[in-house]
């Protein structure tokens, strides 16, 4: 295990848009695509694409576009603006796969509130629909630059955006789970169901928990989405050999939960972090060999490895996302940034940092 070490820092450069919805420090999703940077915050239902000044070694990453996921998939909730907690983003082939969290929240008691008032609004937990949502974007090349687009046409064959839903959301299927089911109607960050990472390697999709931890285990839940010709804007979720839509795998973090996923070759890197509402430690593991998984799996002793350990501050420099940056790099954004990250012209910092052995 390696302490964080960061080799350089790039600048990402907000929309006053993005700004006012709070986007650039509350985020919460990343992946690189070339010469573009998918970017999400978890306050809204968009997806915000930033274009490097250097491809090859960018020190800026800005000329924001937004897209509105409700302009290419049919989102659960009634309003397709409100916040559907987008925790993860992946990039396979030729989509852009994006989860929300699936998470209840409670309420917050403010720093205005106190006796009763205080007790009652920490007791009232609610959820919304728009936080359900898996959905792979066709990705076409518009203009020289990726941009998410409603159908594309490869090889003579239509792709849709599509998204999960019906009988195959994600909750509903959890609900005889022997593990998680218990953990559904208890708020994400009271270690309840959390869905915070995603990471996609040919038909496989990974969605890692940031809780439930159930005796210091994370949950990584892995499922085959696919579509049919009669409804192909609809993910459906193919069987495993015992009959469920989706596989467990448990792996050791040390008693931290997922908090996001990215492939590297047949690995799985792991960003860990608390469950509750701590600020750290924070970490980055290594899963070998994920990709070659054919069973549910025990993630412990020489399949997974401690990478890094990341800094974290008091109430602020929450690691949220990474992606990565080459071959031998990590980018890590952070949600909450500390104040050190914020520029007055709405640029936020992020690390660039080099993984061990490379």
């Amino acid at each position: 295990m390696t302490t964080m070490t960061v080799d350089y820092t790039v600048r990402l450069r907000f929309s006053e848009d993005s700004q006012a919805a709070a986007t650039h420090t509350n985020l919460s999703a990343v992946r690189l695509d070339g010469p573009v940077l998918w970017i999400a915050g978890d306050e809204t239902a968009t997806i915000e694409r930033l274009t490097a000044d250097n491809p090859e070694r960018p020190a800026e990453f800005g000329d924001e576009a937004r897209f509105r996921l409700g302009d290419l998939v049919d989102l659960p909730g009634a309003d397709a603006d409100e916040e559907a907690d987008v925790e993860g983003l992946a990039r396979s082939g030729h989509f852009l796969w994006a989860v929300g969290s699936h998470s209840l929240r409670r309420k917050q008691i403010r720093s205005h509130h106190d006796g009763p008032k205080a007790l009652k609004r920490l007791a009232r937990t609610e959820g919304q629909d728009n936080r359900q949502i898996l959905v792979r974007l066709p990705i076409a090349d518009v203009d020289g630059v990726p941009t998410p687009v409603p159908e594309k046409v490869v090889d003579g064959v239509r792709h849709q955006a599509a998204a999960l839903s019906g009988k195959d959301d994600l909750r509903r299927l959890l609900r005889d789970d022997e593990h998680l089911a218990r953990f559904l109607p208890i708020p994400g960050k009271d270690n309840g169901l959390d869905i915070e990472g995603i990471a996609v390697r040919d038909d496989r999709v990974y969605l890692g928990l940031r809780g439930p931890v159930l005796r210091g285990w994370a949950f990584v839940l892995e499922v085959r989405p696919y579509v049919t010709e009669d409804e192909p804007a609809r993910l459906r979720l193919r069987p495993f050999e015992d009959g469920r839509p989706y596989r467990k795998h448990v792996l050791d973090l040390n008693g931290l939960g997922v908090r996001d996923l990215c492939p590297d070759g047949d690995d799985l890197l792991v960003l860990a972090g608390p469950t509750m509402a701590l600020d750290g430690p924070v970490r980055i593991y290594r899963w070998h060999g994920a990709a070659r998984t054919e069973m549910p799996s025990i993630v412990r002793d020489k399949l997974i490895s401690r990478e890094l350990e990341l800094t974290f501050g008091e109430g602020d420099d929450h690691a949220e996302g990474m992606s990565m940056l080459g071959d031998d790099r990590v980018l890590v954004v952070y949600d909450s940034p500390a104040a050190a990250r914020l520029t007055e012209d709405g640029t936020v910092i992020a690390d660039v940092l080099l993984l061990p052995g490379r």
